[in-house]
């Protein structure tokens, strides 16, 4: 069966998992982190992407971003896995694949679900149980947007921005944010979204990425209801 052409819009927000290969481990040690965000702010900029929020899980990885074009996420993302499997391999003295494939994605429409799925991501550490607050977390975006720490690597989305007039404004509106747990409804959407490889976001938003695109870009009726669960891995996310 063919496989489901991605659905990438310039400017449209772009929410993408790229998975450790049968969930092995793809991150071991605190430079393999670094070295990954490093290349990540440099096929970033080469390519014109703005990423607006991230996590580095030990077995996946998640970013929100911007592509200029309909083919830069594409590039970044081949060029930045291929870099550290290269680096990983050495380091780690083996050889083979790392990723599982193709990275999965869902265009996401901006003012319903932006800030959101931004939210879903760095929440990642704490949904996994690995701590009590994303702050504590160092490998995500966290610190950045909502703390102020220092990060060149993320560029805020314009949502973010009209958060509050000026930073500290922004970063007390959206630190306010994480008071509240994401709805079990909403973590399951960006979940199916991104996995599915459909757009996430209401009957309108899809109604004009498909007339852009020219093809369904939502998730069909199901006939059952399901549990809210990854339905390839089983893994929280």
């Amino acid at each position: 069966m063919p496989r489901r052409p991605r659905l990438i819009l310039p400017n449209v927000p772009l929410h993408l998992i790229q998975r450790g290969n049968n969930r092995q481990v793809c991150f071991v040690a605190d430079e393999d982190y670094r070295f990954y965000l490093d290349w990540l702010k440099e096929y970033a900029d080469k390519t014109g992407c703005r990423i607006h929020a991230y996590v580095l899980m030990t077995n996946h990885v998640h970013l929100l971003l911007s592509s200029p074009t309909s083919d830069a996420a594409g590039a970044l993302m081949k060029a930045l896995g291929q870099r550290y499997v290269q680096y990983f391999n050495r380091t780690y003295r083996r050889s083979g694949t790392l990723w599982e494939g193709r990275f999965r994605s869902c265009l996401t429409q901006q003012e319903r679900y932006l800030l959101a799925c931004q939210r879903y991501i760095e929440l990642n550490p704490v949904r996994a149980g690995m701590v009590e607050h994303p702050g504590e977390y160092r490998w995500s975006s966290y610190r950045a947007n909502a703390q102020g720490e220092d990060n060149p690597l993320i560029q805020p989305h314009e949502l973010f921005l009209a958060l509050g007039q000026g930073v500290e404004a922004r970063q007390a509106a959206y630190r306010e944010l994480f008071r509240y747990e994401l709805e079990p409804g909403v973590v399951d959407e960006i979940r199916k979204a991104t996995n599915g490889n459909f757009a996430l976001g209401d009957a309108r938003f899809g109604e004009q990425i498909a007339a852009v695109l020219g093809r369904r870009v939502l998730r069909g009726k199901a006939g059952r209801p399901r549990k809210s669960r990854d339905a390839d891995t089983g893994d929280l996310l």
